[in-house]
């Protein structure tokens, strides 16, 4: 199943430590978004923007020195091999997002592990499932992960009504489940269409006041993002998806993550924070 020892190491080390967490994510699949829309794209076209858009987060990662969580799918991992060993060797945890992000299937959960592992080498600890939706918790369990990220506590027309489930970490038995952060009061969500649409200002505020009050922030983009969208017309995006994306959205990373660390605040994996959480 899984190492108890995952859980247990560090526990001296972070115990005393009082730096609230980031948890920075990215769903790293290949762009499929134009679908959405009617408007068909090959594979192929899908990984140049993504492959494109990833390295571009990677760039503003490595200037900032600091570390995030990848959620990669089959296809992407077997797709990009060169971007998912760079993910790796600038030392960022590689997690899974399932197989083909348009076409979900049963036993996606354990075929992202094993196509991810065979690509990347390492041990994936994580999961979520694209778009978010639900995801077999037995399944979740069995395939030994420790994590599972797939919950996006918040009410989304068209997407999600989750108004009534935790919003914050909970365990479901053996498994931590980790959603995305929302707003302690109205449950606003803050992933990556909130910094996209929200005046900067505003989206650095809520995003301080989960701090203050849970102690740590969730949130997570995907690599299409950080392409030029909007010299792309033949995809039909929504102004709402492609609103600042581009090296606007570049920039928009940059000043966050610069944000964050002028306050003293901690980016980690999810697999650091599961240790820690359980740590203690």
């Amino acid at each position: 199943m899984y190492d108890h020892g995952f859980f247990c190491t560090f526990a001296s080390e972070f115990k005393f430590r009082r730096k609230k967490m980031i948890l920075l994510s990215f769903d790293t699949e290949e762009f499929e978004v134009p679908r959405e829309h009617g408007v068909e794209i090959s594979l192929e076209e899908g990984m140049k923007v993504s492959v494109y858009g990833t390295n571009k987060i990677l760039d503003v990662l490595k200037q900032n020195q600091v570390h995030a969580t990848f959620f990669c799918t089959g296809n992407f991992a077997e797709n990009a091999p060169e971007v998912i060993e760079r993910i790796k060797r600038e030392g960022h945890e590689i997690a899974c997002h399932g197989v083909d992000h348009w076409i979900p299937r049963v036993d996606d959960v354990y075929r992202s592990k094993e196509i991810v592992e065979r690509v990347s080498g390492v041990k994936t600890y994580g999961y979520r499932q694209p778009r978010m939706f639900p995801v077999s918790d037995e399944d979740i369990e069995k395939a030994g992960y420790v994590y599972n990220s797939s919950l996006n506590p918040a009410f989304i027309p068209g997407r999600y009504m989750h108004l009534n489930t935790p919003r914050t970490w909970f365990m479901r038995g053996k498994v931590m489940e980790i959603p995305a952060s929302v707003t302690p009061c109205f449950r606003i969500p803050l992933f990556w269409l909130a910094l996209h649409n929200f005046p900067e200002r505003l989206y650095h505020w809520f995003v301080n006041r989960v701090l203050r009050h849970d102690g740590y922030f969730v949130t997570y983009f995907h690599p299409w993002e950080f392409y030029q969208l909007k010299e792309h017309p033949e995809y039909k995006i929504p102004l709402i998806i492609k609103n600042h994306s581009g090296n606007e959205m570049v920039n928009r990373l940059d000043r966050l993550v610069k944000m964050l660390k002028s306050r003293n605040q901690e980016f980690v994996t999810f697999s650091e924070f599961v240790k820690r959480r359980i740590s203690k």
